[in-house]
């Protein structure tokens, strides 16, 4: 997963994240806005909420951009 793809597609992601992750709120994504690397801090955020390594966010976080450069809204 590329840092500058993830912050070039931000605006996209955002919108999408509450779909994706139900435990991720408005609030969490507002400190990622605030964020100097926003992706770091979504990886921090899906690891708090989820337990998941930093891998597993990175890789979930990659299938859910994939997914959206294809055009789907929902990735199990």
């Amino acid at each position: 997963m590329n840092k500058e793809l993830f912050e070039s597609n931000w605006k996209q992601i955002r919108s999408q994240t509450t779909a994706w992750w139900s435990l991720m709120a408005d609030h969490d994504l507002l400190k990622v806005d605030k964020a100097e690397v926003k992706m770091d801090k979504y990886v921090t955020m899906l690891r708090v909420k989820y337990g998941y390594t930093n891998d597993q966010a990175k890789k979930e976080i990659g299938k859910r951009m994939a997914a959206l450069e294809a055009g789907e809204k929902h990735v199990g």
